[in-house]
């Protein structure tokens, strides 16, 4: 088969290195376009990317040719060396939550990422990051999932 048609879209989530809230609200609305021009260059189609102070939603199409692995370690090395240059002592986490995305749920979960201000009214980052493993079936120790 000379070509292979895919469908992996992923919903991407990570925080600031101890869930610091280091990333302003004004640096915010430069943080997330940038990161879609990461994922452009990188290869990914990102579909919807916001966040908080203390973490990152991403939602793209993850071609067959790219790991995801190496697709995350580049949007978080890029981003956080441009956050840097702003004058920003800032690192992310080392880990991530990635989470399969089907097609028929693309845009309610690119709504639920565009509606993370709102969202977080209610709800802090622990608990919406509990809720998405638990949601996930993915089995979790909390020592582990903070570090």
């Amino acid at each position: 088969m000379p070509h292979a048609f895919t469908n992996n879209h992923i919903h991407l989530v990570f925080s600031t290195k101890e869930r610091v809230k280091i990333i302003p609200a004004e640096l915010q609305a430069e943080t997330w376009p940038y990161m879609a021009g990461i994922c452009k260059k990188t290869g990914l189609i990102p579909v919807a990317i916001n966040g908080m102070a203390d973490h990152a939603h991403l939602l793209f199409h993850l071609p067959p040719a790219i790991a995801l692995a190496k697709a995350v370690s580049s949007i978080k090395a890029n981003s956080s060396r441009w956050l840097n240059e702003r004058k920003i002592k800032f690192a992310w986490q080392e880990g991530y939550g990635a989470f399969g995305v089907s097609a028929s749920n693309v845009a309610a979960v690119a709504k639920y990422i565009r509606n993370q201000q709102e969202h977080h009214r209610k709800i802090s980052y622990q608990d919406e990051f509990r809720v998405l493993l638990t949601r996930h079936g993915i089995e979790f120790d909390e020592k582990y999932v903070w570090g």
